[in-house]
């Protein structure tokens, strides 16, 4: 008979296995097929690249051709399994010809988006109609042709790109947290609709996030000045710097995945503690 010292040691290594086996399989996304909109560059890309490192075939989906090139270039490089589709979300004629053709989807995220400076008075009609366009009938767009694919093919996993603009007042983001205002509640109707078609839907809502857009943004409106109002805008987070695009990818993947199955429903703040640390 083994010294009980022993039953515990080999019943301690044993679990140890086990569970080391369990997490290195953990938030996998092997035979799944994921469209990823706005995977271009930012945030979308960073998901695109994340999605086929861990054995998803993504879509990668972007207005820009080039950028759509670029990203499918860089997984299948890497050894993962992409192709790239040129599409406009604004546009319901063109989401519904790529994603029938493309067949059962597993995933969709979507990034596509775009931003406005402005408040309710300077905000022109054209600019609410363009940020309106892309950001909220895009999103639609996306949920009105992938949500009947999903639930004929038995479930699926959404994750809509949202933002602390939705909850926060921000100054002079009249037409922007309008948009990501809709992006939320169309998450909620969507996961309370399909809850039962095995359909999971839920939101990720960053603070700022250093992408391409931001360095254009400020090359565009601080033009010598980039790296000091960099910093500055970086210090309004109080974790004091910026998200990375990868960072937020993380958590949209675990969304996504199996691990994440008893999450519908939710926005998931991640801001460098802007939101409940700021007050």
């Amino acid at each position: 008979m083994q010294p009980v010292g022993t039953i515990k040691q080999d019943w301690l290594v044993q679990n140890i296995f086990i569970c080391a086996t369990k997490y290195d399989c953990m938030l996998k996304l092997h035979n799944k097929i994921a469209i990823v909109t706005g995977a271009g560059s930012g945030i979308g890309k960073a998901v695109a690249l994340l999605f086929a490192q861990q054995g998803a075939k993504v879509f990668v989906a972007d207005l820009n051709p080039e950028n759509a090139d670029a990203t499918t270039n860089e997984i299948i490089t890497s050894g993962g399994t992409a192709e790239s589709r040129v599409l406009d979300v604004a546009n319901q004629q063109a989401v519904t010809d790529t994603f029938n053709a493309i067949g059962p989807i597993d995933i969709l995220v979507t990034c596509a988006g775009i931003s406005h400076i402005g408040n309710a008075a300077n905000t022109t009609e054209a600019d609410f109609d363009k940020v309106y366009n892309v950001n909220v009938k895009g999103t639609y767009n996306c949920l009105h042709v992938a949500v009947p694919i999903m639930k004929k093919n038995g479930g699926g996993s959404i994750v809509n790109i949202s933002s602390i603009a939705a909850k926060v007042g921000l100054a002079d983001r009249f037409a922007y947290s309008m948009s990501k205002g809709a992006v939320y509640a169309m998450t909620l109707s969507v996961a309370k609709d399909y809850v039962n078609d095995h359909i999971r839907c839920n939101c990720v809502s960053p603070a700022r996030v250093h992408t391409p857009f931001v360095d254009g943004f400020l090359a565009k409106n601080y033009p010598g000045k980039e790296q000091e109002m960099f910093e500055k805008l970086s210090k309004t987070q109080p974790i004091g710097r910026m998200g990375q695009p990868v960072e937020i990818a993380g958590l949209i993947l675990y969304l996504c995945s199996d691990e994440a199955s008893f999450l519908t429903g939710s926005d998931y703040a991640i801001d460098g503690g802007f939101v409940t640390l700021n007050s």
